[in-house]
């Protein structure tokens, strides 16, 4: 997938999966630092990976030590095992709710996709089997989405006498339009990850093997360009997604601005004049 010309990553890593550097006490994820990226992963893989409520608050958790951490510059986030990225809610968990309760749980989810999708620094998903219901809603959070060939895709809740409760009903259809993901939120089915690629739910298929290789190819290439830079377009194109064009080209021109006024505006433009490589710094 082109990632041979990469920088490989270097061998350190920070394991936090014990809560021991960051104060985190994670019993569902497996979460690690390596050089400038952070890998979560999923770590249920008796249960498919289930998202149940404590899963989804350490997700939360997890996300905000990487967006405080100014030495990560992306995410990789994918499930633990090869069948599934993660094959949607926690049914046994689920079944038992009220009304209210799963009011409340819905937004809980909401805000921790929210949280991920506008994190201000990238997050590729790396979907290494199932991604099912609130599996497919957090694969939709992240920035990019990259998928290998045994990978399924679906929002099976109305099978369940539900809806999406995830953001899958927000961000399915303002990826791939409004027919196309009422016909799969409708009916419930699965698609494959060879359709999903063709209408733009995931952005590459890769072999299983090089699902987290392909993934650091993508985050250091990004690493590679201003932080600021990085941040700002995340922004512009997240929240200009919710305007006009009029109101988001407004907004894309502050951005422009504000990118203008930086140090590594100037160090960008003059390494490019000196045909050199930028040395940015986030600032």
């Amino acid at each position: 997938m082109g990632s041979s010309a990469v920088t490989p990553m270097p061998a350190t890593v920070t394991s936090l999966t014990t809560g021991e550097r960051s104060g985190l006490n994670l019993s569902n994820l497996v979460y690690e630092k390596r050089g400038a990226i952070a890998y979560v992963t999923v770590n249920r893989p008796k249960v498919l990976n289930a998202l149940n409520g404590s899963t989804w608050q350490e997700l939360g958790a997890a996300f905000e030590d990487a967006r405080n951490d100014a030495a990560i510059r992306g995410v990789i986030l994918t499930g633990a095992g090869d069948k599934a990225f993660v094959a949607g809610a926690d049914i046994t968990e689920l079944a038992h709710l009220t009304a209210v309760e799963a009011e409340a749980s819905s937004r809980v989810g909401q805000s921790v996709l929210d949280a991920i999708e506008n994190l201000g620094k990238p997050v590729v998903a790396a979907i290494n089997g199932f991604a099912l219901g609130g599996g497919c809603e957090t694969a939709m959070a992240c920035t990019v989405r990259i998928a290998a060939p045994h990978a399924r895709f679906g929002q099976p809740e109305v099978r369940l006498g539900l809806l999406p409760g995830g953001g899958g009903t927000q961000r399915l259809p303002r990826l791939v339009g409004k027919g196309r993901a009422l016909q799969l939120v409708l009916t419930g089915g699965m698609i494959g990850a060879e359709e999903a690629h063709r209408i733009g739910l995931v952005n590459e298929i890769v072999p299983a093997t090089e699902l987290i290789q392909r993934a650091e190819a993508i985050l250091l290439e990004i690493a590679a360009n201003g932080p600021l830079a990085v941040r700002y377009a995340l922004e512009a194109v997240n929240r200009g997604m919710e305007t006009t064009q009029s109101e988001g080209l407004a907004l894309e021109a502050a951005y422009f601005g504000l990118c203008a006024g930086t140090e590594d505006k100037r160090e960008g433009t003059l390494a490019f004049i000196e045909k050199r490589p930028p040395q940015f710094r986030g600032r």
